[in-house]
């Protein structure tokens, strides 16, 4: 653990440095997504420090979020329901989530308190939790009566979400929304050029229409994430890789990622997207192609699950009505989708945790999703996180997605992910500390094969050099 802390302190010091002496306003950092943030970048109510957390008596709770609709709906709700039934107020500090990660980690690795809420993820939790970084929930939910701790209800968020969230068999998160990830297709196209989607395609079928459909119509038969960053082109990519049985490592922790089975999976990718896919593909994140889909400019995409809310929202989609759905590609692995949550966390730092945790409560509850579908609309209330959710008849009529997205979380295989054995958990990441810097490393040596720079070989050589450095330097290989 040490020379895994000694790395990650050097990381936060080096992410530091560079973000005081670069300008970060490119487009690369205004477009994540689920599975990275989404939106642009916007700071509301930041403070300088967490030593000014009253006025007046008043608690001020400031929360580091991630600038995508769903959050933005919980902003809007905490204004309306959660600061005038508490009288705690809330400040809201929203980046891109690249941004975000390097802000927060550095926040809580060295205990600034600058955050008392965090907004993380699956991948994040374990990790934090075994530093000391953020507050167990565990001993907080303990203190609640009987009537509280009903209201809330546990039991009723997903069992793999509240694992994957946890560490030593200890809640250190909850999760606001979950997802896994599924292939959208657009009906009318596909019916007006007679062609079918299996609910269970392999990639090599989904190619396959892909580039008949570019063909025909000369619109992206498919749109892919190329935006380079862990949690954008390597998310869908790594499931990918999964499925034609690759992995970034193998048991003993020699890195796999010039194998055999990983270069075909990543030069399948990088032609299905030159060949089939949208133009512009390496600045294409989340929210890119949400765009796309949501306006008819594309036929399919292989997305995040929490995406079919948003294509289905008259507010914000052209397509209502007109989305399909399939199980997440496979071939050689079935079961190939990942398992993702943004979730609120309590930094070890701040000085409001019992403020901190009635927050938590109330956004992760299932009060919350009734506010939600109540005055926003159903089909945008929070999905993923708890089985009353899908059980709720306002939720299936307003939501026609919903039971395919159950079934997508539930056919998550998280404990084996890929076709051999791995060392590591996570489905579309690996866990461990450093792979924040190597998966995005890797990934901008991918968005050069996908932009045509290098060949696929080329970049996968690289990405082999750097992910045996991280095994040997961070201790993991023997």
């Amino acid at each position: 653990m040490k020379k895994i802390w000694g790395l990650l302190f050097v990381m936060i010091i080096m992410s530091t440095l560079i973000l005081a002496g670069c300008n970060t306003s490119s487009p690369n950092n205004a477009t994540e997504g689920p599975l990275g943030g989404t939106g642009t970048e916007e700071t509301s109510g930041e403070t300088d420090a967490n030593s000014e957390t009253e006025s007046d008596g008043d608690t001020t709770l400031t929360i580091a979020t991630v600038n995508n609709p769903d959050m933005k709906i919980m902003q809007k709700m905490t204004k309306e329901y959660f600061e005038k039934d508490t009288g705690i107020n809330v400040e809201f500090v929203v980046l891109p989530e690249n941004d975000l990660r390097k802000k927060v980690t550095e926040d809580v690795a060295l205990g600034a308190g600058l955050f008392d809420i965090v907004t993380i993820s699956t991948y994040d939790t374990p990790i934090w939790a075994e530093n000391g970084w953020i507050e167990p929930l565990s001993p907080m939910f303990e203190e609640l009566d009987a009537e509280e701790l009903e209201a809330y209800d546990m039991e009723d968020v997903f069992q793999v979400l509240r694992d994957a969230l946890s560490y030593e068999d200890t809640q250190y998160a909850l999760p606001f929304y979950g997802e896994s990830s599924m292939l959208y297709y657009n009906k009318t196209i596909f019916e007006e050029l007679g062609l079918e989607m299996p609910l269970e395609p392999t990639w090599e079928e989904v190619g396959e229409l892909a580039r008949t459909i570019k063909e025909e119509t000369g619109k992206p038969g498919i749109t892919l994430r190329g935006l380079p960053g862990w949690g954008e082109v390597m998310a869908p990519l790594t499931t990918v890789i999964n499925a034609y049985g690759g992995s970034w490592y193998d048991m003993e922790w020699n890195a796999q990622l010039n194998s055999e089975n990983t270069v075909e999976a990543v030069q399948f990718y990088a032609d299905l997207i030159q060949d089939a896919g949208q133009p512009g593909a390496i600045n294409t994140g989340f929210t890119e192609a949400l765009t796309l889909m949501s306006t008819g400019e594309t036929a399919m995409w292989y997305d995040a699950t929490v995406a079919a809310g948003f294509l289905n929202n008259p507010d914000d989609s052209q397509v209502v009505g007109d989305i399909g759905y399939a199980f997440a590609p496979k071939m050689e692995k079935e079961n190939t989708g990942w398992l993702y949550a943004w979730s609120l966390a309590i930094e070890s730092a701040s000085k409001n945790k019992d403020a901190a945790f009635e927050f938590i409560n109330w956004a992760t509850s299932k009060e919350y999703i009734e506010l939600v579908g109540e005055n926003e609309g159903w089909v945008v209330a929070p999905s993923g996180t708890r089985t009353s959710t899908y059980e709720n008849p306002n939720y299936q009529e307003a939501a026609p997605f919903a039971e395919m997205v159950l079934d997508a979380i539930e056919r998550v295989d998280y404990e084996q992910p890929t076709v051999d054995p791995v060392p590591y958990e996570g489905v579309q990441y690996v866990v461990i500390p450093e792979f924040q810097e190597l998966g995005t490393e890797v990934s901008q040596h991918i968005a050069s094969a996908i932009a045509g720079d290098v060949t696929v070989e080329e970049a996968m050589n690289e990405a082999q050099k750097l992910a045996e450095a991280v095994a040997e330097e961070g201790g993991y290989k023997e």
